[in-house]
């Protein structure tokens, strides 16, 4: 199903009738290669699925009131609050700059985790840590300015499997060096530290782009209300392009954008950016998307349900440490969420091809998810107030990853 107001307003602005450019032969591998470089390295951190034992034990020694009271929820709050100046930021630099601050807050948080003191300091972490991950939006909407429109889905493959390997491979190799090499936590800080400094060496050599969706486009004078494909070809005129029929949501609609087309010899004129401008723009779209009441009211469930999730990863470590402590036995918690990550990442690559009306059926299959996301909450409680052993708390961390991912796959009703 379309979103009339996305669309309009992403129309009236983006592309003119044009041909897009014909691929070159490598002119989008190197950016893509770079960018997937990045994405692995930066998500190679084998010490984060530990980072609550690591805060609760010898080396930082912080009780789990100061982690779970005082510490967790700055990130939680610094995230929110810098979520909308880092989207402005990141269209006003054209995406790189705002890498480049992800890769270098990744380094200081790591560094600060191993050698900072005090429950301040240690706040200060999770402040940056936030803008770290307020920042992956950079990273998600970069390749698109930078590659072809053609090549769209195959860049989103790529950029997207990267995060997730190195997700999965720091995971799987944080539990291997603490179960079988027997490496202290502190140890495995320093392995994510090394990790993400090469992932900020690589991020220099990403190209810059010339255009983003907001600050950085073509005027209106050169715009055409209506966006069409010209097959390049045979000359026929196309549908409008499949990515921007099903426009996944607000964070997402700047990464559907063609930024990168071949423009006719123009007059040259200096744009100014225009802050007020720009707002304007935003506040018009959005009351122009919110006035449709589907998309409302799936943006409320989008909310509760993100928020409901990061509740979930960014505590559960800390029940795992209260049911089962790692200084007395033996933990899994990269193996778990190693399982989860790529448990989640099938499930979502087999909805993605279930022919079936979501707009008919979305509705039924969200409402049955988020019963069962709250049936295993539940369950977590009564696993910890009987005192159960861990397995079962294991196998309720997969199915609530995976059912989170899955709801997350499908935003909108199509």
């Amino acid at each position: 199903m379309e979103t009339p107001g996305v669309l309009d307003g992403l129309r009236s602005r983006v592309l003119p009738r044009r041909v897009p450019r014909e691929p070159r032969a490598f002119g989008w591998l190197l950016p893509t290669a770079v960018l997937c470089g990045y994405g692995f390295f930066s998500n190679l951190r084998p010490s984060e699925p530990f980072l609550t034992p690591y805060l609760l034990g010898p080396d930082k020694n912080f009780t789990e009131t100061q982690v779970f009271n005082e510490i967790y929820p700055v990130w939680t709050y610094s995230y929110l609050v810098l979520l909308f100046p880092v989207f402005l930021a990141t269209d006003y630099l054209r995406y790189k700059p705002v890498i480049l601050l992800q890769g270098l807050s990744l380094i200081v948080t790591f560094f600060m985790l191993l050698y900072a003191e005090g429950l301040l300091a240690i706040q200060f972490l999770e402040f940056f840590y936030g803008l770290v991950t307020a920042t992956e939006i950079a990273y998600y909407s970069y390749i698109y300015s930078v590659v072809d429109l053609t090549l769209y889905q195959k860049v989103t493959s790529y950029c997207r499997s990267a995060t997730l390997v190195g997700y999965t491979v720091g995971s799987v190799c944080g539990q291997i060096l603490v179960s079988l090499v027997g490496w202290p936590l502190f140890t495995l800080n320093v392995v994510s530290l090394t990790s993400v400094s090469v992932a900020f060496a690589v991020a220099w050599f990403l190209p810059m782009p010339q255009k983003s969706l907001f600050f950085h486009h073509h005027s209106n004078a050169q715009v055409s209300k209506e966006m069409k494909v010209i097959d390049d070809k045979n000359g026929a005129v196309l549908e409008d392009p499949p990515a921007l029929k099903r426009v996944p949501g607000w964070e997402e609609v700047e990464s559907k954008v063609p930024l990168n087309v071949e423009e006719h010899p123009v007059e040259h004129q200096e744009q100014r950016v225009n802050l007020v401008k720009v707002i304007k723009e935003l506040w018009h779209d959005f009351l122009r998307c919110y006035s449709s009441r589907t998309l409302l009211c799936w943006s409320v469930w989008w909310a509760l349900s993100t928020c409901g999730y990061f509740q979930v990863i960014n505590y559960t470590q800390g029940l795992w440490e209260k049911v089962q402590p790692s200084h007395t036995s033996e933990i899994y918690n990269g193996g778990v969420e190693a399982a989860s990550t790529l448990l989640g990442a099938v499930a979502v690559f087999a909805v993605g091809h279930i022919k079936t009306s979501w707009s008919t059926w979305g509705e039924i299959a969200l409402a049955m998810f988020s019963f069962s996301l709250l049936q295993l909450c539940i369950s977590w409680i009564q696993f910890e107030t009987s005192g159960c052993a861990m397995l079962p708390m294991y196998h309720s961390e997969l199915c609530i990853c995976c059912l989170s991912q899955l709801q997350r796959s499908r935003l909108l009703p199509t």
